[in-house]
C-alpha cells in the first residue's frame, strides 16, 4: 500500500472536523426555526462534535486504515443525508449539503466511491424520515441562506485550492518527464530524439539563410573492451567522463548529444569547418589525456569526424552520414584521431599524415 493511502484518515481528518462544523450550523439554524426537540438536538451535535474523532480513531487503530477510512467517507454521506428529514427537507440546505458531500468523495480520486455513497445515503434517508416523520416545508429562509454561505464559500475555495496543487503538481511532473526524454540520464547529454529536433531545426536555419553549421561525431576507440575487460561499471564512467569533456568544450548555443551506445554528436550553431576541426582537436586531445580516479591505468581515445552543413544535405540524415563517414574515415586510419567530411587528410594526434 502507497503512503497516500496509509495517511488518508490523516488527511481527512481536519477536512471532517471542518466541514461537520461548518454544516452543523446550517442545520442548526434550521432547527432553531423548525424548533426541534431535543433528541435532534443531541443528533446533530453527535455527527458535528463526536463523529470525525470516532471516525479518526477508527481509521487509526485499524489494521488497514485505508479501508477504514473508506467506511467512514461512506458513513459521512449517510449521516448527512439522514439530515435532510430532520430539516423537513428544507431546500437550500438540503440540495448544499448532499451536493457537497457528492463533491467531496469525487474530490478524493477514489473511483466511484460518490456512487457507493448513494445507497447508503438513500438508505439513511429513509430511516431519518421513519423515525422523524415526513414532514416536508422546504421553504428556505433568509437566516438559514445567510448560514449557507460561509459552507458555500468556504468549500469553494477549499477545492480551488486542492486543484491548485494538484494542477501545479500535473504540471511539474510533466516538466520533470520533460527533462527525462531531453535529457540523456547516464550523460546528461541531451537525448537522441531531443538532439535530432535540435540539429534539423540547424540545419534548416543553414538552408534559409546561409549560416554555418557543423556536426560532429565521436566514439570511444575500442569501447567493448573496455567492457568486456573491466565491466560495465567501468564503461558507463567511460561514458560520463566523456560527456563531461565534451560539454566543456561546447558553447550554450551548441547541442551535445548521446546518439547512441559509446558514439556521441555535437552542433556547433554558427561554426565553420576549421574552428570546428579545432575543437574537435581539442575533445580528442582531452579525451586521450584522461584518466578516471578509480582506474588511473586505464587509458581510452576517441575517433571523431566533422561534416560542415551543406546545400547537398537535403535532410539530417544525409548530414549524419557524412559526419559518420568522416568519424570511419578516422578509424580506418588508426583510431585517436579526427577526420573532416570530404576532405582527403586527417588531422591525427600528433601530426596530419596523408590518406
Amino acid at each position: 500500500m502507497s503512503d497516500a493511502k496509509r495517511q488518508l484518515h490523516r488527511r481527512v481528518y481536519p477536512l471532517r472536523v471542518l466541514g461537520m462544523g461548518l454544516g452543523s450550523v446550517v442545520v442548526g439554524v434550521v432547527l432553531w426555526e423548525r424548533q426541534a426537540s431535543l433528541p435532534g438536538w443531541l443528533y446533530l451535535a453527535l455527527i458535528a462534535l463526536v463523529w470525525p474523532h470516532v471516525a479518526y480513531q477508527l481509521s487509526r487503530r485499524s489494521a488497514d486504515p485505508y479501508r477504514a477510512e473508506i467506511r467512514n467517507l461512506l458513513a459521512d454521506s449517510a449521516l448527512v443525508a439522514s439530515l435532510v428529514p430532520l430539516m423537513h427537507f428544507n431546500l437550500l440546505p438540503s440540495v448544499l449539503l448532499l451536493t457537497l458531500t457528492m463533491v467531496d468523495k469525487i474530490t478524493t480520486g477514489i473511483r466511484g466511491l460518490w456512487a457507493r455513497s448513494l445507497p447508503g445515503m438513500a438508505g439513511a434517508a429513509a430511516a431519518s424520515a421513519a423515525l422523524t416523520g415526513l414532514h416536508w416545508a422546504p421553504e428556505t429562509s433568509m437566516p438559514v441562506i445567510i448560514a449557507c454561505l460561509p459552507v458555500m464559500a468556504l468549500h469553494t475555495l477549499s477545492v480551488s485550492v486542492m486543484s491548485y496543487r494538484l494542477i501545479r503538481k500535473v504540471s511539474q511532473q510533466n516538466q520533470q518527464l520533460d527533462a527525462l526524454g531531453r535529457i540523456d540520464a547516464l550523460t546528461g547529454l541531451c537525448g537522441r530524439g531531443h538532439w535530432q529536433e535540435q540539429a534539423e531545426a540547424t540545419l534548416r536555419r543553414h538552408h534559409a539563410t546561409g549560416e554555418p553549421a557543423c556536426l560532429v561525431m565521436l566514439d570511444i576507440d575500442h569501447f567493448k573492451q573496455i567492457n568486456d575487460q573491466h565491466g560495465h561499471t567501468v564503461g558507463d564512467e567511460v561514458l560520463r567522463a566523456l560527456a563531461r569533456i565534451v560539454l566543456s568544450n561546447v558553447r550554450a548555443t551548441d547541442c551535445a548529444g548521446r546518439y547512441g551506445g559509446d558514439e556521441f554528436a555535437i552542433v556547433l550553431r554558427g561554426m565553420r569547418l576549421d574552428d570546428a576541426m579545432v575543437v574537435a582537436q581539442r575533445i580528442r586531445e582531452q579525451v586521450q589525456a584522461l584518466q578516471l580516479h578509480d582506474l588511473p591505468t586505464l587509458r581510452f581515445s576517441s575517433s571523431l569526424g566533422v561534416a560542415a552543413a551543406d546545400h547537398r544535405h537535403d535532410g539530417l540524415r544525409a548530414w549524419t552520414n557524412a559526419a559518420d563517414a568522416a568519424l570511419y574515415q578516422a578509424k580506418a586510419a588508426g583510431r585517436n584521431r579526427v577526420s573532416a567530411g570530404a576532405m582527403p587528410t586527417l588531422v591525427p594526434g600528433v601530426q596530419a599524415p596523408l590518406m
